[in-house]
């Protein structure tokens, strides 16, 4: 899962408008889940644990929580 990291960088390079959502999920985080959390969100979402997540799925997940936020505030 090493290569996540650098990936949903350069992707969030070109989507200013999701940097405040990364920051906040981040900060919410404090750094990496558990292993065997992500080991458990692999598998429910790709079929395998060992699986890398994709910076795709992760921007997906970042607009979901930005679309939450805003719709939390209505």
């Amino acid at each position: 899962m090493a290569r996540v990291p650098v990936g949903i960088m350069v992707r969030l390079l070109g989507r200013p408008g999701l940097w405040a959502t990364a920051v906040r999920l981040g900060w919410r985080l404090r750094g990496f889940p558990d292993p065997a959390y992500v080991r458990f969100r692999m598998v429910t979402m790709y079929g395998d644990g060992d699986h890398d997540a994709r910076a795709d799925d992760l921007i997906t997940y970042l607009q979901w929580c930005r679309s939450w936020e805003r719709a939390k505030q209505l």
